[in-house]
């Protein structure tokens, strides 16, 4: 088997809130390395005769995909369980079904709605737990994302990311975390309704201050002027379909298209999407095919970090 000293060996990933800006600098150097090894068509077993669970209660491409490919390909044995596979918080408690998987497999990734549910199977399942998506937060996205700006761009400190459209999502909410730790300066461009609530600004609030990243949330396009990135997401996330007429009213105007791009005063501006993207709602098709979009760079690149996050912590 490989020798690889994983660096975290041992820790769970279920925000940023507790990952210091050297240590997320470790995953992303990590993420540059298994990229280039991949593309220079290299082959390692570093989880040889290892195991993961992937627990998934919503469905999912680029993350079963990522977990699945990576996983496999370093040799170790990946196993998808949807909610039709187990009894997670059903017939039996997370709390047990976290005892019995912990017993079995080497580490847990959870794809779900509630963030309490990964955070109970990291404190009782004894091993690496990976949040690989809650209602609350999405750190593997957000790790991919800030990967693609730092090929960009190289230096990551005194960037400027704005996101428009649904400002109170997981993926905004994590953008903002890990832009406030890396000295990103991060806008919202969101109507008032749909702004982040107080509790992730005050928890944000004192990264920034230490990393010197500005955080501003406003409804007027301004907000966007300077920016290095403009990011969006679907406008309706899973489980809200109910609202979606509208949610397509509330942000028609927070739509990311041609004039937009132009409004950052930037002519090398990016454009990125987590996907899947609703082309005509959060964004135009002429942008996200652009020369501009950087979109398909994030999807591969959810694959390498998801690869670092697994190396670095088990």
């Amino acid at each position: 088997m490989e020798t690889f000293k994983a660096p975290f060996k041992g820790r769970s990933l279920l925000n940023w809130i507790d990952w210091t800006p050297s240590e997320i600098e470790t995953l992303l150097d990590l993420s540059l390395q298994v990229k280039a090894e991949a593309h220079r068509g290299e082959v390692h077993q570093r989880f040889l005769g290892k195991t993961i669970a992937l627990v998934f209660e919503k469905r999912s491409t680029r993350t079963r995909s990522s977990f699945e490919t990576a996983f496999g390909e370093e040799g170790g044995h990946p196993v998808f369980m949807s909610t039709e596979d187990i009894q997670l918080g059903g017939k039996e408690s997370v709390k047990d079904t976290a005892r019995v998987l912990g017993r079995m497999f080497n580490a847990i990734e959870f794809r779900g709605y509630r963030q309490e549910h990964v955070e109970q199977l990291a404190e009782f399942s004894g091993v690496p737990v990976i949040n690989g998506l809650t209602d609350e937060f999405h750190p593997t996205q957000a790790l991919a994302d800030i990967m693609t700006l730092k090929e960009n761009f190289e230096e990551l400190k005194g960037l400027h990311l704005a996101y428009c459209g649904d400002g109170r999502n997981n993926v905004a909410r994590s953008l903002m975390l890990i832009c406030a730790k890396m000295g990103i300066h991060f806008s919202i461009f969101s109507p008032k309704e749909l702004f982040p609530d107080e509790g992730i600004s005050e928890i944000c609030r004192p990264f920034a201050e230490k990393s010197g990243a500005k955080i501003q949330i406003s409804d007027k396009m301004d907000v966007v002027e300077g920016a290095d990135a403009l990011y969006t997401d679907v406008w309706v996330s899973m489980g809200e379909e109910a609202l979606k007429e509208r949610r397509i009213g509330l942000l028609s105007p927070y739509q990311i298209n041609g004039a937009l791009m132009q409004a950052t005063g930037k002519s090398g501006t990016i454009f990125m999407h987590c996907l899947p993207a609703v082309k005509g709602q959060e964004v135009t098709e002429d942008v996200f095919e652009s020369t501009a979009s950087r979109v398909w760079d994030e999807a591969e690149n959810r694959k390498h970090t998801i690869k670092a996050i697994m190396l670095g912590l088990l």
